[in-house]
C-alpha cells in the first residue's frame, strides 16, 4: 500500500476518533482563527479544531492532487499536551502517532 493510500485511511480514521469523541464541528471557526500563523494556531484554535479545520483537509489536499506529501515531523507531541486529561485523548494520539511514523520516511 502506497503512502498516499495509508495517509487516507489515517485521516479517516481520525476523524472518525474525533467524531466519537464528541470533538468533531459543523460549524467552521472564523477566517480570522484559520489564519493563524503560530504553530498549530496555538493562539486561535483548540488542538481537535486545528486537526479538524487545518491539519486534515491539508493533508487530505496533497493526497488528492497527488503532491508532495511532507516528511519529519511530528505532531504527537502536540497534540499529547494539548488534550493532556480529555476525554478520547489516548485513543486519538493512537491515530496521530500512526500518522506521525508514517511520514517519519
Amino acid at each position: 500500500m502506497d503512502k498516499y493510500h495509508q495517509s487516507q485511511q489515517l485521516l479517516a480514521q481520525l476523524e472518525n476518533r474525533l467524531q466519537h469523541h464528541q470533538y468533531w464541528e459543523t460549524i467552521a471557526p472564523e477566517p480570522q482563527s484559520l489564519a493563524s500563523i503560530e504553530p498549530f494556531a496555538i493562539d486561535t484554535l483548540a488542538c481537535h479544531q486545528w486537526l479538524q479545520w487545518i491539519f486534515i483537509p491539508k493533508l487530505r489536499y496533497l493526497i488528492t492532487h497527488n503532491l508532495p506529501l511532507p516528511t519529519q515531523f511530528a505532531i504527537t507531541p502536540y497534540v499529547e499536551e494539548a488534550m493532556k486529561n480529555q476525554p478520547g485523548m489516548a485513543d486519538i494520539v493512537v491515530t496521530v502517532r500512526e500518522i506521525d511514523q508514517l511520514f517519519k520516511d
